[in-house]
């Protein structure tokens, strides 16, 4: 498993970096982050303790679907599809599909390094 880098930048800033890579002025090395956030609050709030433990308890027991991943944490079912949408927004959890709509999540990460400039 490997790590995955987020970055905190404005929306302004990731305008900027992403109309610079489009136009081949700027080419991401392989030690920058893949995801990025508007602010380390937002962050806060996906990697918060509970959605941490959540993501451990995914790489740790591999559920093979959302009730099982619910009777796992005791959260329910509802609250844990829109944690993992946000997470899959995020590239935090992986989800698949099986037959008659079964959702399997899956971690692929074992670390989350946060990339943050200091400078406005």
């Amino acid at each position: 498993m490997s790590t995955l880098r987020v970055g905190i930048a404005s929306y302004e800033q990731m305008k900027k970096r992403t109309l610079a890579i489009a136009r081949g002025q700027l080419k991401p090395g392989p030690q920058e982050p893949k995801v990025w956030f508007t602010s380390t609050e937002s962050m806060a709030r996906v990697l918060s303790a509970k959605n941490r433990d959540l993501l451990e308890t995914i790489r740790r027991n591999a559920p093979q679907s959302l009730a099982e991943l619910a009777e796992q944490t005791g959260r329910k079912a509802p609250n844990l599809s829109r944690t993992l949408k946000t997470m899959q927004r995020y590239g935090l959890v992986k989800v698949r599909r099986k037959g008659r709509g079964r959702i399997v999540p899956k971690v692929p990460y074992k670390r989350v390094a946060v990339v943050l400039e200091l400078g406005a």
